[in-house]
C-alpha cells in the first residue's frame, strides 16, 4: 500500500485480497479484517499529517513519518467481528466462553471472565467490533457495545463551568475544588523511582521497571474517573449543563522551563474531558466546550481583562473593581458564562432561513392588508429584495400560507 500509494479500502481489496488469501492461507473474512486494520492505520496517519501533529511541512519528523511504511508488532491488537468471534455468556455470572478464529483454526469454548457489570452489558446489548489485545501476559477482549443514551435535557439552571489545571485538577463554578496534590505527589514519586532504576542498568532493575509500567497511568485514570463522576453527578442534581475549556494544542502553545515540562506533558486533561463527556451523555447532561482565552485574567464581576489581575496561582485581584477571590474559581465562573453563550450558538437556528421566513411572513401580511404592513407606522409597503433569499422566501410563502 505504501509503495503504490493505495489507501482506499475498495482499491486495496481489489489489489491485495487474492494475494493475502493465497500467500498466508487466510479465510475470506479475516483477510477483509486485515485490510481494514491497515487502511484504518493509514487513514489515522494521514489525518495526523494533515493536522500538523507530526511537525510543519518540510520538517525531518514529518518527512520520516510520511516516507516510512506502517509496521505492526507481532502481538499488536487485532480487530474481530461477529463472523470471526462468537460469545457464549449464559444467563448470569462473571464467566463465559468464546469461539475465536486463529491462523491455526477456530478455537472453541475458550473460557473468559470479566466484572459483573461488563458481563451484564455483554448479555443485554448488541456487541460490535472486538479487539483482541495481549498485555502483561494476559489476553484481553475489548468489546464495543451499543448503549442507549439518555435524552439530553435542557440546562434549566445554566451551566457549571469547569476550570482544569495541574495544582487543582478541576474547579467548578459552584465552588468545588478537586486538588491535584495527591496525584502530583504520586507522579513525583514514580519519576524518582524510574530515574533510580534506569540509572542502575541491571537486569533486576529492568524487570522491576517492566513490572511497574503503566502504574502511574492507571492511578491518574482512576483519579480522573472519580473527579468526572462527581462533577456529572452534581450537574445532574442541580440541573446544570457542563462547560469545559477547549485545551487542544496547549502543549505546543505553552513554553516552559525544562523542570516543568514533565509536569505539563503528564497532565491528562484530554482524558478528563473525555470522561466528562461520555458520563454526561449517559446521564443526559449537556456538555459544551468554550474558548479558554483570558478566562484566568478576566474578572467575572466587571469583565476587566488584565494579566496583572492574576496575582499568583491561587489569588485573583481585579485592578478595577477590587474583587478578590480564588483564581481558579473566578476562571470557572467565566467558563460558565461562556458556556451559556456557546449553548445559545449551538441552539440558534440558521440565520438565512429565519430571515427568509420572516420576510415571507411580512409579505403575506402586506398582501393581506392591501400593500400596507399592518404594524407599520408608515405608508411604505414591505418588499422582498430579489436574490437567492427572496427566491427561497417564495417557497416558504407557499408553505406558510
Amino acid at each position: 500500500m505504501h509503495a503504490d500509494q493505495v489507501f482506499r479500502k475498495f482499491d486495496v481489496q481489489k489489489r491485495f485480497y487474492g494475494q493475502l488469501r493465497e500467500r498466508f492461507g487466510l479465510a475470506a473474512q479475516p483477510a477483509i479484517r486485515v485490510i481494514g486494520k491497515v487502511v484504518d492505520a493509514y487513514t489515522a496517519r494521514n489525518a495526523n499529517l494533515k493536522a500538523g501533529n507530526y511537525g510543519r511541512p518540510g520538517s525531518d519528523r514529518r518527512r520520516k513519518v510520511h516516507d516510512t511504511p506502517i509496521m505492526f508488532r507481532p502481538q499488536a491488537g487485532q480487530p474481530f467481528d461477529a463472523r470471526c468471534l462468537s460469545w457464549q455468556l449464559g444467563d448470569a455470572g462473571r464467566e463465559g466462553t468464546v469461539s475465536i478464529w486463529t491462523t491455526a483454526g477456530r478455537l472453541k469454548d475458550v473460557r473468559l471472565a470479566g466484572s459483573a457489570v461488563q458481563m451484564a452489558l455483554l448479555r443485554s446489548r448488541s456487541i460490535g467490533e472486538t479487539d483482541l489485545v495481549y498485555r502483561d501476559g494476559m489476553w484481553l477482549l475489548h468489546a464495543a457495545v451499543d448503549i442507549i443514551e439518555t435524552s439530553q435535557r435542557e440546562p434549566l439552571n445554566g451551566f457549571m463551568g469547569v476550570d482544569l489545571g495541574i495544582v487543582n485538577i478541576a474547579t467548578t463554578s459552584d465552588g468545588d475544588q478537586f486538588s491535584g496534590s495527591r496525584l502530583n505527589r504520586h507522579r513525583r514519586r514514580q519519576l524518582r523511582l524510574r530515574r533510580r532504576l534506569q540509572a542502575k542498568k541491571t537486569s533486576s532493575a529492568r524487570r522491576l521497571l517492566k513490572k511497574r509500567r503503566r502504574k502511574e497511568a492507571r492511578f491518574a485514570t482512576d483519579v480522573n474517573h472519580q473527579v468526572s463522576k462527581n462533577i456529572v453527578a452534581e450537574a445532574e442534581r442541580t440541573g446544570h449543563g457542563i462547560a469545559v475549556e477547549e485545551l487542544t494544542g496547549i502543549r505546543a502553545r505553552v513554553r516552559l522551563r525544562k523542570p516543568q515540562r514533565a509536569t505539563l506533558h503528564s497532565w491528562a486533561f484530554a482524558q478528563l474531558g473525555q470522561f466528562l463527556t461520555f458520563k454526561a451523555q449517559r446521564a443526559g447532561v449537556a456538555v459544551v466546550q468554550v474558548d479558554p482565552a483570558y478566562t484566568s485574567q478576566t474578572c467575572h464581576v466587571c469583565g476587566h481583562v488584565d494579566k496583572r489581575n492574576r496575582r499568583s496561582q491561587a489569588v485573583f485581584h481585579c485592578g478595577r473593581c477590587d474583587f478578590v477571590g480564588h483564581a481558579d474559581h473566578n476562571a470557572a465562573l467565566n467558563i460558565a458564562a461562556r458556556g451559556v453563550q456557546r449553548w445559545g450558538e449551538v441552539k440558534r437556528p440558521h440565520a438565512a432561513p429565519i430571515l427568509a421566513a420572516r420576510t415571507a411572513a411580512a409579505s403575506l401580511r402586506t398582501a393581506a392588508s392591501g400593500g400596507r404592513h399592518p404594524r407599520s407606522l408608515t405608508d411604505e409597503p414591505m418588499t422582498v429584495s430579489e436574490g437567492p433569499a427572496a427566491r427561497w422566501a417564495g417557497l416558504v410563502r407557499v408553505v406558510a400560507w
